[in-house]
């Protein structure tokens, strides 16, 4: 029995318009999403569109800027992974739109919703240097039971340095490589219901605009990133060298 596309959304946005100048030189000749993880052959956004597709997701729309025409030639070139796991399901289909000037994220969200194909039913986003990969299933659940307007993925990323631990006379006691934080954060994945679209800016963040509304009225929901779910955001070299890293270390 197929989901409840009310539910469950088919569609998703992928924001890939930033200039990713902290990925510079690897930035200089593609768009951030068009940055391979060492040792894998394939780009962040082909991670991405294969866990959509796995997912359920039959359409995606991707918000191009900085050097589109890199991303929509490997697009054109690049065989799509099939929709869900059914027996004759066919490939996800893609579709792009280009930022004419940079509209900010929120802007580039609500202008790439406004290109998704079914506006009556709800969608997921991902911002295109996140590499991740958990059941969206049951965060689409989980934003249903709450009636939310959007929901956002929260994730606990460890800090980049070892902390120390002391004890109450300030004696250290115990050092700790690379902790997770205390703080949830922001994990660049969200669930939208249709009435978020309208609700984005013309221009600029909606993580200073819109989100901020969406949580003082209370419609506004955080799903916790499932224990053990693997989540980074590629945004320096080094990031990308811990990526590669870690995919060695859990392929052994």
């Amino acid at each position: 029995m197929a989901d409840d596309p009310r539910v469950h959304p088919t569609q998703a946005v992928i924001l890939a318009g930033g200039q990713g100048t902290r990925l510079r030189p690897y930035t200089d000749d593609r768009p951030k999403p068009m940055i391979e993880i060492p040792g894998t052959g394939t780009p962040i956004i082909g991670f991405q569109l294969s866990w959509l597709a796995h997912e359920g997701v039959t359409d995606v729309v991707v918000s191009c800027g900085h050097l589109a025409e890199v991303l929509q030639a490997w697009l054109e070139s690049a065989e799509l992974p099939v929709v869900g796991e059914e027996p004759g399901a066919g490939p996800l289909r893609v579709t792009t739109v280009v930022e004419k000037e940079p509209l900010g994220r929120g802007g580039g969200l609500r202008f790439a919703a406004r290109a998704l194909p079914r506006t009556g039913e709800p969608w997921y986003a991902t911002n295109g240097d996140i590499w991740t990969r958990f059941p969206l299933r049951d965060m689409a659940a989980f934003h249903a039971e709450r009636a939310a307007v959007a929901t956002l993925a929260l994730a606990r990323p460890r800090l980049p340095w070892g902390a120390v631990r002391t004890d109450g006379f300030g004696h250290v006691v115990d050092f700790i490589e690379s902790p997770p934080t205390t703080y949830e954060v922001n994990a660049g994945v969200y669930v939208c219901g249709p009435e978020f679209t309208e609700l984005l800016p013309e221009r600029g963040d909606h993580e200073r605009t819109t989100f901020p509304h969406l949580a003082r009225d209370g419609r506004l929901a955080g799903y916790p990133l499932p224990q053990g779910a693997y989540w980074r955001a590629i945004d320096t070299a080094k990031d990308l060298s811990e990526a590669a890293r870690e995919l060695a270390t859990s392929t052994k």
